[in-house]
């Protein structure tokens, strides 16, 4: 199989970036993940809008354009012969000396990851728990989908190997947060809640397409600062992201919810569909 490294195809295992990387040595680096769905990427636009964004506030001096990921993804393709994919987009900052840095990187690395998925799939549960490790502040002004990537695996670590459960981080004031890798939401009557930026989540690309939607499923949004008790008062409960989509949980803690059965949550994963078709 092969990976996409700074304008080659490379077998997987002979990809190579220098030691003094300062991606590797300073986690100065962003990166996006997204699915393509029979050869075409989902919501590409945003993911590049959101990596720009990361490069820029990273003084990494580089600017992607959507065409020129499209013209990579062909190539992987055709290399790699997986029209369904999980696709990761990951540019750190380049070689530098020893010591932090001021001065702008001018010569990141920018490498494609890929690994083959199934044709997409119905709708699937999982169940939460509550972890007991808090949710750390960004680094910076707002949550970067960064290199820096500790909390998260803490997070999975205390949250263990099955891909059925989903560990939900708490701010250090005790706020919902977000998954270890996901957004969260919970519906009561015709209200969409999810926790606000304010608690320093991710504001991750599914999450921005939900509330685009919401409204067609009949649903008004409002964002806040939520304790685990009104996730426990909901009517049902998700959480999403661009590889798995939009998720129903079963279980939050030892609270049960309808998981699949969800009306709210079948609503927004039919419309969801419906994108990706078109």
């Amino acid at each position: 199989m092969y990976t996409y490294v700074n304008g080659e195809l490379v077998r997987n295992e002979e990809v190579r970036i220098s030691p003094f990387d300062h991606g590797f040595l300073y986690g100065i680096g962003v990166f996006e993940t997204f699915r393509t769905y029979d050869g075409k990427p989902f919501l590409l636009e945003e993911h590049i809008r959101r990596l720009n964004k990361g490069l820029n506030e990273l003084n990494i001096l580089l600017e992607v354009t959507s065409r020129q990921v499209e013209e990579i993804l062909f190539l992987l393709e055709k290399a790699n012969g997986w029209s369904n994919a999980y696709t990761r987009l990951n540019i750190s900052a380049g070689e530098g000396e020893i010591g932090l840095q001021t001065a702008s990187y001018k010569k990141p690395n920018i490498l494609v990851f890929q690994k083959g998925l199934k044709p997409a799939g119905p709708i699937s549960e999982k169940r939460a728990v509550w972890l007991k490790t808090k949710r750390n502040q960004p680094e910076g002004s707002f949550r970067l989908k960064s290199h820096h990537y500790l909390n998260n695996v803490l997070g999975k670590r205390e949250a263990g190997d099955d891909p059925a459960v989903e560990g939900l981080f708490l701010t250090p004031s005790g706020f919902v947060a977000e998954g270890v890798v996901s957004n969260v939401f919970w519906v009561k009557e015709d209200m969409l809640y999810t926790p606000s930026l304010e608690t320093g989540i991710l504001n991750g690309i599914t999450r921005q397409f939900i509330f685009n939607i919401a409204h067609e499923a009949g649903l008004r949004i409002e964002e806040g600062l939520y304790s685990p008790e009104n996730v426990y008062k909901a009517d049902e409960v998700f959480v999403t992201n661009s590889i798995q989509e939009i998720v129903p949980l079963s279980h939050v803690g030892d609270r049960k919810f309808p998981g699949i059965h969800g009306p709210a949550a079948n609503e927004l994963f039919t419309l969801y569909r419906k994108a990706v078709r078109q």
